[in-house]
């Protein structure tokens, strides 16, 4: 099997992480310089104190963008390259493994079916040929498609640059797992979003696999149309209050009961101090510490929940287990761990 590695020196700035070495005086050395203001240099480590994230979610178009131009690049070298092996035109060797799927005339029946389900004003025989065109183009696409796949399963193809990491801030955020753990999964959530419980057992299921090597965190997401939401966030933050926020959330993703009398209830059966639970959840005593982990992870792209960071890699929606044994995986890889040797199944 040929293989095929692909290097790119990027032009863009490390998100994940802002260092700021001192040099003499010290000033810091080796850190990309921003702008200058009345001679005052400021840098990237500088904005990055600021606003830790405000730089992923440019970073991140950025890269699916670059990511798109290098698939496409990969696409046309594998076509050049089999080509080569075939002694002809790369418009040759479309001719004769993709073309030929556009040969073949449709039929009057299927052109009718077609012309049926099409949302036009003009009559049959004045669309007659476009149809044709359209299903030959149509064709050609997915043909060419399910042949460039074909050539990508004969190579092995490495794309040697990765996404950003965003840097999620985990200070006074309460973890479950190891605080030095290689993989930290940070879930952007919403107790009220039925997305979220869907994911819920997987997230139950990792945890269980892998535990004693990942850490979990959870940050509140909630969203504007769910009228629950924000309360039951602060709820948790009220029960942690108290030595209890990871067995307050569990509860709520069992109980999916978010009414304030509800909440209420919750922590009595928690046995938590109730006066003193009461008086947090009335008050609204814990709405700024939920706005914050709203701000941030707006501020990091998210329109929606639920929303994972692994390692600061983002991904969104619905999490399956295998999904998240192969994330880990990954991480688990770039680590030095073996992922096989940690999932205790």
């Amino acid at each position: 099997m040929k293989s095929i590695t692909i290097l790119l020196a990027l032009l863009s700035f490390t998100i994940c992480a802002f260092p700021s070495p001192e040099g003499e005086g010290g000033a810091p050395v080796n850190v990309p310089v921003l702008v200058e203001i009345d001679g005052v240099k400021l840098t990237l480590a500088d904005f990055g104190r600021k606003h830790p994230g405000g730089l992923f979610q440019a970073s991140q178009s950025f890269y699916q963008a670059e990511r798109k131009v290098v698939e496409a690049y990969v696409d046309e070298y594998l076509l050049e390259r089999e080509a080569q092996k075939e002694h002809v035109t790369v418009a040759e060797l479309l001719d004769r493994h993709v073309n030929i799927a556009g040969a073949k005339q449709p039929s009057e029946d299927a052109l009718h079916v077609y012309y049926e389900g099409a949302d036009v004003d003009q009559p049959f025989e004045v669309v007659r040929q476009q149809i044709i065109d359209h299903i030959r183009d149509s064709r050609i696409s997915k043909a060419k498609v399910a042949y460039v796949r074909s050539l990508r399963t004969q190579s092995h193809v490495s794309l040697l640059f990765g996404a950003p990491r965003a840097p999620i801030d985990l200070k006074d955020v309460q973890l479950r797992g190891p605080a030095g753990a290689p993989v930290v999964i940070v879930e952007f959530a919403d107790y009220e979003c039925p997305y979220c419980y869907q994911t819920q057992a997987a997230i139950e299921k990792i945890e269980a696999e892998y535990k004693g090597k990942i850490a979990f965190a959870y940050k509140d997401l909630p969203l504007p149309n769910h009228a629950h939401a924000q309360k039951a966030a602060e709820a948790t933050h009220c029960a942690g209050a108290q030595g209890k926020y990871w067995e307050y959330h569990d509860i709520l993703f069992k109980n999916k009961a978010l009414e304030v009398p509800q909440l209420k209830d919750q922590a009595r059966e928690l046995k938590l101090d109730t006066n003193a639970f009461d008086k947090c959840l009335d008050s609204g005593a814990q709405a700024e510490a939920v706005k914050a982990q709203f701000t941030e992870g707006v501020s990091l792209g998210l329109q929606g929940t639920p929303g994972f960071f692994v390692n600061g890699h983002v991904y969104s929606g619905v999490l399956t287990a295998e999904q998240f044994r192969e994330i880990i995986g990954q991480e688990m890889a770039v680590s030095g761990m073996q992922p096989k040797e940690t999932a205790q199944r």
